[in-house]
């Protein structure tokens, strides 16, 4: 059973997007109350189980912590695309009150990263290695992205 959860820790640690995204959750911090917060206990609200999710309701408005957690995470998005490509990037959530909407991230007038949010109610991932995979997948295609239109970036 240590075998299992013990390659999360490293994981975290090992991760630059994880990273980014306990970064973003403490630089929105004005009180400082995460400064002391492992990595790890600041990303554990974004493992959802399946089970989990069925028992949130999507009745009524996305609670401003989910739209938060949200945020942050497309932030961490942009970051990472930001270090990599040296352009700056902007991130936009467009959410109705009922959980549908749009992600974005973008760089001077090239849209970089386009995502549909549904059920944002439910944001979340089965796991920390899931969310890790996600975001590189999203940075990856937004890198190659910033990097065939670089002159669009500038603009």
């Amino acid at each position: 059973m240590t075998a299992t959860t013990t390659p999360t820790p490293t994981n975290t640690a090992n991760s630059p997007f994880l990273k980014a995204i306990a970064q973003q959750i403490r630089a929105n911090d004005p009180y400082g109350t995460y400064r002391n917060w492992s990595d790890e206990l600041l990303l554990k609200p974004y493992v959802v189980s399946k089970a989990q999710k069925r028992e949130i309701s999507v009745e009524g408005d996305v609670d401003p912590i989910t739209k938060g957690r949200i945020l942050a995470f497309y932030r961490a998005i942009a970051h990472r695309i930001e270090e990599k490509t040296g352009l700056l990037c902007q991130v936009v959530i467009d959410l109705s009150h009922e959980g549908f909407g749009w992600a974005l991230v973008f760089s001077g007038r090239l849209l970089i990263v386009s995502k549909t949010l549904r059920d944002a109610q439910r944001f979340g991932f089965d796991s920390l290695e899931k969310l890790e995979a996600e975001g590189a997948k999203l940075v990856e295609s937004g890198i190659n992205l910033a990097n065939r239109f670089p002159e669009v970036g500038r603009l």
